[in-house]
């Protein structure tokens, strides 16, 4: 089996080359490949990629993802979110491949406090959101045989991330103010990747599994909970910190271009029933990815 990657050098994309490697010969690809255009603002090139590799599957984790820039560049995150997706979709279809894409809570209006079901009305709030969602249509128009998975907070190892983020600046400083009104679940990419490769199996044999699923870790969290988290670990794992006081603040605190959703919770119900996985509590992950991060590379 030949399997298409698109974003292999994504946070998701590192994960899922591992992850693919056992269902088939992996075509990996991102933004500089040469062999063949990894390229998502260059539709046709992408579109020619797929023609030319007539792949059994491909997984898409390439995406315009940095939500405030987004605000304005507009037709860049329409280019890589929309368009091109609609462009391998279609060619997808031709070939009677199999199309699985990552979206995002981001397509919800944020509001509530109820975890967000499939089939519950869309209406996002920044221009991530609204291209996503457009790209989430694109598939289900051209390509019959799709699995499209909406994730949140996503975060790894490699790479920047949040955790990291906060145990550099829990060393510099005393005190520290985190957003204590959004509400998610802190997923990561290794099991985004895993629970792809385990979905690809089943629906290989059963394609009426096609569909739009909720896929992140189980548990709510925000990000100041989560920020003590990442504290509370590293001084069990005697990292000195100087951080003395940490501050739960507002959304309203920290003004960003696009607007964030409050309510990012996504229930699974539906993704866990169908391919018989239990999703584990998001602190497993963020815990086994803090105690590599300790064991690995001293945080300067």
């Amino acid at each position: 089996m030949n399997i298409l990657l698109f974003g292999k050098t994504g946070q998701v994309g590192w994960e899922l080359q591992r992850a693919l490697a056992p269902l088939g010969n992996v075509i990996a690809l991102d933004l500089h490949s040469k062999d063949y255009c990894g390229d998502f603002s260059q539709p046709e090139g992408v579109a020619e990629t797929v023609r030319k590799i007539k792949p059994d599957v491909i997984v898409n984790a390439a995406a315009h993802t940095a939500v405030d820039k987004a605000e304005s560049e507009r037709g860049l995150a329409e280019l890589l979110n929309a368009t091109s997706v609609e462009a391998i979709a279609k060619e997808a279809a031709a070939i009677n491949a199999w199309l699985v894409h990552y979206s995002t809570d981001y397509v919800f209006p944020g509001d509530g406090e109820q975890p967000w079901l499939e089939s519950d009305a869309t209406s996002p709030l920044n221009v991530y959101g609204e291209t996503k969602l457009a790209g989430e249509a694109a598939i289900q128009k051209y390509c019959s045989n799709h699995l499209i998975f909406r994730t949140s907070w996503v975060y790894a190892g490699k790479g920047n991330n949040f955790a990291k983020t906060m145990l550099r600046l829990a060393k510099e400083r005393k005190e520290l103010a985190v957003i204590n009104d959004q509400f998610g679940a802190p997923t990561g990419a290794e099991l985004l990747a895993d629970c792809t490769a385990h979905a690809i199996r089943t629906a290989l044999v059963k394609p009426e599994v096609t569909g739009l699923y909720h896929l992140v870790a189980s548990g709510t969290t925000t990000w100041y909970d989560y920020a003590a988290l990442v504290f509370a670990e590293a001084r069990t794992a005697g990292i000195e910190l100087a951080i003395e006081k940490l501050n739960p603040v507002p959304t309203s605190a920290y003004p960003t271009p696009a607007r964030r959703p409050h309510n990012s919770r996504l229930n699974t119900q539906s993704f866990q029933e169908t391919f018989e996985l239990v999703l584990p509590d998001w602190q497993l992950g963020v815990k086994r990815m803090l105690a590599e991060i300790f064991s690995v590379t001293p945080i300067v």
